[in-house]
């Protein structure tokens, strides 16, 4: 997303200095003696292709912003593109929105429609989020160096935009000495010249910013995975999280399990403290991973992870003591919808695809961070309660995308899964079913397939681990396995 980032900064600094030649198409705008914004008033000729030029130039910037290559910006960072963020919307409405009705500087009688308060309120509006635009621009010009400087990153922002803030700053302030010179009623103040060399600074920040987005040589961070153990004795329980689940929401159960067992937890690719998701995830992936954690282990996978657990015991026979599947996913893959295997190759599965692919480096920018801060810890907060490791772990645009990603993923792993059970039988292991609600139709077939136990928790929602953690527990120490395995994979 690099270059998409950069290529959308160097379009809005483009864009952002098209008033440059199309000044020239209306010679009745003085440059030196009218503000830059009566190019873009209603009654101006060719004003719609000045406005659209603003338009697209905030637009480019929004994106630019949302694409750029930071996910942890840090607080110097994160002000410096919120602000170029806000330089863009109100970019936006300043010419889309709130144009001016005329041109005040260059049209006597619109300068006496104004006094008399005559004219709309999009025109009086104009001043302000004109105003506005300018402030975030001046907030980046600021910020972005700092933080470039700071984390030695991107060091032409932090040396070419210190230049820059120094010039925005001479500009702004002779900006607005003039303009208050105008208010006064003095004669030929060449308020457009500053103006314009005001407006120019920031073109030439955000063509800038473009140039080192698109020379960024950023190395790329190795694949790190958050594993932690817990406890002492045999056999290891390994614990697989739900859909976007965490570390942190099994503590109660490592807690309780940990007194006469090795618990081994862990956070897929991308969520929790491991590093970012590198594709789409599989079944055999997962089965892969739980297989490198330990030696014969106990499996517990809740939700979707049971698919993982399943799939990791029918791949290796021979490594599995037992599992227990908690408020397991058991649907069918023709319930979602184009997920079979059968379905592949549809544009339903092109689009799924094609996100799939590009969820890796979406969830490295800051769109997809302040996106993450946004929606995910209040989202926590409602469906699992508080915790303080909440907030910094679902506020990660990295966990976003590996969330989507696992979601997305869905009907292709129910498909693999219903490929693999008609290839490999499951080995002779106990299994245990933990069903929340009700009562499950789906639970029992599942439970009557595997041959497993099948214990209902009428008294509990979907997040077992939080609301029943010691019926999980129970259920990993009332299955009958050896108690003789090493418990650590190749040991």
């Amino acid at each position: 997303m690099t270059k998409a980032a950069a290529l959308a900064f160097l379009l809005a600094g483009l864009c952002y200095t098209a008033w440059a030649p199309l000044q020239f198409l209306n010679p009745r705008v003085d440059p030196s003696l009218s503000y830059l914004s009566e190019l873009a008033a209603v009654d101006q000729p060719w004003s719609w292709l000045v406005r659209c030029a603003d338009v697209l130039a905030g637009a480019a910037c929004l994106a630019g912003v949302a694409l750029a290559p930071d996910g942890r910006p840090g607080g110097a960072g994160a002000a410096g593109w919120l602000g170029l963020a806000l330089f863009g919307v109100m970019t936006v409405l300043d010419a889309g929105v709130f144009p001016l009705d005329c041109a005040v500087l260059s049209d006597p009688s619109c300068a006496a429609a104004e006094a008399a308060g005559r004219l709309s309120a999009s025109h009086t509006v104009h001043a302000a989020v004109s105003s506005l635009a300018l402030a975030g621009a001046g907030l980046s010009l600021v910020a972005l160096p700092v933080s470039a400087l700071r984390r030695r990153r991107l060091l032409p922002l932090g040396y070419g935009g210190a230049v820059l803030a120094v010039l925005m700053a001479a500009a702004t302030a002779w900006t607005l000495t003039l303009v208050a010179d105008v208010a006064e009623g003095v004669p030929g103040v060449p308020v457009g010249l500053a103006q314009r060399l005001q407006v120019g600074v920031v073109a030439l920040w955000l063509l800038l910013a473009g140039a080192a987005l698109w020379r960024d040589r950023t190395r790329v961070v190795p694949q790190r995975s958050h594993v932690l153990l817990q406890g002492t004795g045999t056999p290891p329980v390994v614990i697989c999280a739900g859909m976007a689940g965490a570390w942190f929401h099994w503590d109660r159960v490592a807690e309780d399990l940990g007194a006469d067992h090795l618990v081994i937890r862990f956070d897929r690719p991308g969520l929790g403290f491991s590093s970012g998701h590198p594709g789409p995830p599989s079944l055999a992936e997962e089965a892969g991973r739980i297989a490198a954690l330990a030696r014969r282990p106990i499996v517990v996978g809740h939700s979707v992870a049971a698919f993982h657990a399943e799939a990791f015991a029918r791949l290796n026979p021979g490594r599995v003591a037992g599992l227990v599947l908690v408020d397991p996913s058991c649907e069918r893959p023709a319930g979602r919808g184009g997920g079979t295997r059968a379905g592949r190759g549809t544009p339903r599965d092109a689009v799924r695809g094609a996100v799939q692919r590009a969820l890796p480096a979406l969830g490295a920018t800051f769109g997809a961070t302040v996106l993450a801060r946004l929606v995910l810890p209040p989202a926590h907060r409602l469906l699992m309660g508080r915790h303080e490791e909440a907030g910094l772990v679902y506020g990660r645009g990295r966990v976003l995308a590996a969330a989507l990603a696992e979601w997305l993923a869905y009907p292709e792993m129910a498909a693999e899964l219903e490929e693999l059970r008609r290839a490999r039988p499951l080995p002779p292991v106990p299994v245990v079913v933990l069903s929340a609600g009700s009562g499950d139709a789906c639970h029992r077939d599942l439970a009557r397939l595997l041959g497993a136990r099948l214990v209902p928790l009428a008294d509990s929602g979907h997040e077992v681990q939080l609301d029943r953690p010691e019926a999980v527990a129970e259920a990993v120490r009332t299955l009958d396995v050896p108690r003789d395995t090493p418990p650590v994979a190749g040991h």
